[in-house]
């Protein structure tokens, strides 16, 4: 009876060492947000503030149009996510439910862009954006104008699907029974009938986990913005940051404060999620 006690207890100190340590720059980054210049550049480190004060917060929302920029961000995300969740779940869906020739192969070439670093199809996919036809100017050869560039479009466009969506909802999908699709072939249900009535009220948690990771990685996006806006109005939060920074200098309290700002939508998304995000993780890799 003691070693499986002696064993939890050496498993519940690694893991609160482990979330220690991952909490520690979230925590020293709110505690520094509280703090002036002086504070922040003093030789002698403190953890805490001499004096928790909202200035910088204030301070630093004054500074550029944060309105606009938040609004960027949430229309961005909200619209990627919303339609990722549409192709990513058609995808999975058909990968695990369908039989068609060739689906095999498909599927491992979707998880090929897995290993490919976005930093590696940048310019491609930069360049297809810019010589998108019928918008921006261009005509229906891609010419004369700049496509999608500094548009929402052009942000939303390249990042709405990931194999990673795909390969989740695949292998979540996969744990329901053949059984279920005779059923429902027999009472007269289309294959997107199917997947709307049946498939998608049961698979909540596979939903709220790819959710989750789009928002994240939408929400914190800074190389694709960065590459195709130059436009003040069409900056999202990450690229609102670089307001405070200067050829001389940078403030780095009202970048704190700001970035604390810019983290609080994410976080609160993934604790209202956080139970259906590990029931996904854990369900969606049991078999495939």
């Amino acid at each position: 009876m003691k070693r499986p006690l002696y064993r939890k207890m050496l498993l519940c100190a690694a893991i609160a060492l482990v979330s220690a340590t991952v909490a520690l720059p979230f925590a020293l980054m709110l505690l520094s947000s509280f703090k002036t210049m002086a504070e922040i550049q003093s030789p002698v480190f403190r953890i805490l503030p001499q004096s928790f004060s909202l200035s910088n917060y204030s301070e630093a929302m004054r500074q550029g149009d944060w309105g606009r920029y938040f609004t960027n961000s949430l229309v961005v995300t909200l619209i990627t996510v919303s339609l990722g969740l549409v192709i990513m779940s058609m995808a999975g869906y058909a990968f695990a439910r369908l039989n068609f020739k060739g689906r095999d192969l498909l599927f491992f070439f979707s998880l090929i862009g897995l290993m490919i670093p976005e930093q590696v199809i940048l310019v491609p996919v930069f360049l297809k954006i810019k010589q998108f036809p019928l918008f921006g100017g261009n005509d229906l050869w891609g010419e004369g104008g700049i496509g999608l560039l500094n548009s929402y479009l052009g942000l939303i466009v390249p990042q709405i699907a990931h194999p990673f969506g795909v390969f989740l909802f695949r292998q979540f999908f996969l744990q329901f029974p053949k059984a279920l699709d005779e059923a429902a072939k027999i009472d007269g249900c289309s294959r997107l009938r199917a997947l709307l009535r049946i498939y998608v009220p049961a698979s909540l948690p596979v939903f709220a986990t790819v959710a989750l990771l789009k928002s994240i990685g939408s929400w914190n996006q800074y190389t694709w913005p960065l590459v195709i806006t130059n436009d003040n109005s069409m900056r999202t939060v990450q690229l609102a940051l670089s307001i405070f920074k200067t050829e001389y200098s940078v403030q780095w309290n009202y970048i704190l404060s700001a970035t604390a700002l810019i983290a609080l939508p994410v976080l609160l998304l993934f604790f209202a999620l956080q139970k259906y995000y590990v029931r996904g993780i854990v369900t969606s890799g049991v078999k495939g």
